[in-house]
């Protein structure tokens, strides 16, 4: 998964260099304007997803916090494994 080139050759999001967040920093961004999440100890900024996301305001809900239960629920075609790696800006700091 890690490395793989897209179908132009290009690189894909996940070549990205890794940057770490600690936690305190994550909790900043919890609002519609400024919305980062915590996915299995990753973290994305999906701000620009928020208006776009099919279940509404559900993804504020654990907006600046850990989201990995809500992410892994049954509303959520499979399909959104692949678009999250879209919004991968780091991991948490342990």
């Amino acid at each position: 998964m890690f490395g793989h080139k897209g179908k132009d050759g290009s690189s894909t999001n996940n070549d990205k260099a890794s940057k770490s967040y600690k936690k305190t920093e994550v909790t900043l961004h919890n609002k519609r304007t400024d919305c980062w999440i915590i996915i299995k100890n990753r973290v994305y900024d999906v701000t620009s997803y928020v208006e776009e996301h099919p279940g509404g305001d559900a993804i504020l809900a654990h907006a600046g916090d850990d989201s990995t239960e809500g992410f892994f629920g049954p509303q959520h075609a499979t399909r959104v494994f692949d678009m999250i790696e879209d919004f991968y800006i780091g991991d948490l700091e342990q």
